[in-house]
């Protein structure tokens, strides 16, 4: 492999104010020097651990791991032992309060701590290394090679990201330190409580309730009403990066935080399953938003490549899944060659090719030939892609 050393490579104006564009230079300028002291191989394995790292870390999903951690070798087991807990039902709602959250303060800013230092390190490394380090080579690695997110876009998704990312932080840890205080929830700890089919039945079960719900409630989002007045904000950006994951409109945002924490509350989850599928969602979130032509691994069948939910950035309103293309195939939202997809065109069925007037299948044709080739499966299916366009053109693409 070549080796991928820092050089001059032309770049847009700073999209941070005067301090912030300060500080990332002096950061890229860091890791410029640290950088050239590496192999050229280290620069995928780290990428990829920085993005393990960030959707661990990203919302305080490690302190929540710990908690579990901690009352699975406890002597209880998880269970309810705290005679404050048990005097509950004998207290007043603001002593219940204090006996729940007790701790909460110290557990927020910890989160928030951690959370934000791994949102700008991380997120600024991988701006870093791609954005700005092969930059120059976006064609091997941008699902949109020849098209970026303008410098003031950039700057309003991490000012948007920031504030969901605070919601995200207070959000888990009031649940970090609601489980702490022995607050109700449906988590156990030792699998002879449900047996060994459960658990196994559980990781199937759960994942698909998690992402089927949130396939739903993101179609949802792209209904009119909903999606100009809560959902057009995360789709700002067309050309998405890994700050985009968090810039979602905080209404929205609590929705969906919402439903992926629910099985806690409703049925029999082991805290490892729980822990783990939350950590694959929020990964993978990053890695989707990246902007970056990452691909499922062979033992991921049900995953789909970065390409699909940058592909939902790209056309609006179609492939409306997270970590299965299976919903979009099933409900017919999975996008179509003989179909095109644009902001104004809503329920992620698009219009077909033969409705289409000339102008708009050479605006198809524009966006079509701008995504990257190495993004597809093959080069036949990109080609398909854009033969399909041109065979409805009065004219050859180019004339």
């Amino acid at each position: 492999m070549a080796s991928v050393r820092p050089k001059t490579v032309p770049e847009p104006e700073s999209p941070y104010p005067t301090f912030a564009a300060g500080t990332m230079k002096k950061y890229y300028s860091f890791l410029d020097n640290v950088w050239s002291k590496l192999p050229a191989w280290a620069g995928p394995s780290v990428a990829s651990a920085l993005v393990l790292l960030m959707g661990l870390t990203i919302r305080a999903e490690w302190l929540m791991i710990l908690v579990h951690f901690l009352k699975w070798t406890s002597p209880g087991n998880g269970t309810v032992t705290s005679a404050a807990a048990a005097a509950a039902g004998s207290i007043t709602f603001d002593e219940w309060l204090n006996v729940r959250f007790a701790g909460f303060t110290n557990v927020w800013l910890i989160a928030s701590f951690v959370g934000y230092a791994i949102y700008f390190g991380v997120g600024g490394f991988l701006h870093w290394y791609y954005y700005r380090l092969r930059r120059e080579s976006a064609h091997e690695w941008k699902c949109q090679p020849d098209k970026w997110l303008p410098p003031d876009l950039e700057w309003h998704e991490i000012k948007i990201g920031s504030i969901s990312l605070f919601i995200g932080n207070t959000l888990s840890a009031a649940l970090v330190i609601w489980i702490l205080n022995d607050g109700y929830s449906t988590v156990y700890y030792n699998i002879s409580d449900y047996g060994w089919t459960w658990f196994l039945l559980s990781w199937p079960l759960i994942f698909c309730y998690q992402d089927y719900l949130t396939y739903l409630t993101h179609r949802l989002y792209h209904t009119p009403f909903l999606y100009k007045h809560f959902h057009k904000l995360h789709h700002t950006y067309k050309q998405p990066t890994a700050f985009s994951v968090t810039a979602i409109h905080p209404f929205e945002f609590v929705h969906v935080q919402a439903i992926l924490v629910s099985p806690m509350f409703f049925m029999p989850v082991h805290w490892v399953t729980m822990t783990v599928l939350m950590l694959y969602i929020y990964y993978h979130g990053i890695v989707d938003h990246s902007g970056i032509n990452f691909k499922a691994h062979w033992w991921q069948p049900w995953q789909p490549d970065c390409l699909f939910h940058d592909n939902h950035h790209q056309y609006f309103h179609v492939n409306f899944g997270f970590n299965a293309f299976a919903w979009d195939k099933i409900h017919g939202t999975y996008r179509r060659k003989d179909r095109i997809y644009r902001e104004d065109i809503y329920y992620g069925k698009g219009k077909e090719l033969e409705k289409c007037t000339e102008e708009e299948l050479s605006e198809e044709m524009s966006e079509r030939t701008s995504e990257n080739v190495a993004a597809y499966q093959s080069e036949a299916d990109k080609q398909e892609m854009v033969q399909t366009v041109q065979k409805r053109m009065k004219k050859p693409a180019g004339q």
